[in-house]
């Protein structure tokens, strides 16, 4: 009878053991239900080795470790944004999720029609005077903390003295960039000369790589031996121009040094993906909260990544990290405009 028992406990933990394998995948350990999230990307959409790529990363990452089910839609040149996220709210989505500043404004609208639905805007801009939705998250950030601290690598790294800046679309937030990068040149090289340009007046001139090129190569023609790009896809033509010349480029958004090993000193990085993994996360705890929130330096909101090798001496990454210290401490105030 022992014998038998004995047997039979064995049969029951290897039954036990196959079905935890064949069981579907669960959420992280205390966060409860499966949730759908939907996201929409920007102009230039997913491939674009930056913004949108740095969305993908976070809304990836939820679907791996949180188990969140997720689906993404490209809205082509972006006249179609609000028919994807009303797809979107109407498919039953517990979370929306609109991947620039061009969706601000549909998405008050459709956090309106949709009160039950949670939404969140990257790159939010806020209309003066209108209130914003307890069901709608505004997230910006402080790109130009990040970008004085490329800047300054930059000051430190020119030989010319002529360093260059690439906006996409010519706006509020783009000029938050250039406002950054220019007083971290001249903080740490007060004679340096800064060319500034943008691709264009719409949407579409942060996915013009063409435009991008050219725009580099006349600044380099100009005397600018590094360039920053805050410009999408366009900045792939700045890394183009660079590659062309044998000279430097800052990457945006994300780590884009494999774009251009040859010529890239840094990337001033925004963590989109970790604010869309922690944006599910809150849906999934129960934690999620509307109102606008902005992320900078303190925040680890955004950044800067760079590896010690011959574009980039250990100790110019020493001072861009002293520098980035001084920033979150407030003993350096960058400007935004």
């Amino acid at each position: 009878m022992r014998r038998i028992v004995l047997v039979l406990v064995a049969i029951n933990a290897a039954l036990l053991a196959i079905g935890a394998a064949l069981a579907p995948a669960r959420p992280a350990r205390g966060l409860g239900r499966r949730i759908h999230v939907g996201l929409v990307f920007d102009v230039g959409g997913r491939g674009d080795r930056s913004f949108n790529d740095a969305a993908a990363r976070g809304l990836e990452r939820a679907a791996a470790e949180l188990g969140a089910a997720v689906e993404t839609i490209e809205p082509g040149d972006g006249g179609d944004r609000e028919t994807a996220l009303r797809q979107l709210a109407a498919g039953g989505a517990d979370l929306v999720i609109g991947v620039g500043f061009i969706f601000s404004n549909d998405l008050d609208r459709l956090a309106a029609d949709f009160p039950n639905t949670r939404f969140a805007g990257i790159d939010y801009s806020p209309t003066p005077g209108r209130a914003i939705a307890p069901n709608l998250l505004a997230l910006t950030f402080r790109e130009h903390e990040a970008a004085f601290v490329v800047g300054a690598i930059a000051g430190l790294v020119t030989r010319s003295h002529t360093v260059g800046f690439v906006g996409g679309m010519k706006i509020p937030l783009i000029r938050k960039f250039e406002a950054g990068y220019t007083a971290g040149v001249h903080h740490e090289c007060p004679g340096c000369t800064v060319l500034a340009i943008y691709a264009g007046s719409e949407p579409k001139a942060f996915a013009d790589p063409t435009r991008g090129r050219e725009l580099a190569s006349a600044q380099y023609d100009r005397g600018a031996d590094i360039i920053f790009h805050a410009a999408g896809k366009t900045g792939d033509g700045v890394f183009a121009a660079a590659r062309d010349r044998h000279l430097l480029a800052i990457g945006v958004d994300s780590d884009q040094y494999d774009q251009a090993p040859c010529c890239i000193v840094a990337s001033m990085v925004k963590r989109v993906d970790v604010t869309v993994y922690d944006e599910v996360r809150a849906v999934l705890e129960g934690r999620f909260t509307g109102g606008v929130r902005e992320l900078g330096l303190a925040e680890d909101g955004v950044g800067f990544v760079a590896r010690d090798d011959e574009l980039l001496p250990p100790a110019v990454r020493r001072r861009a990290e002293q520098l980035a210290a001084d920033v979150i401490a407030g003993r350096i105030t960058v400007p935004s405009q």
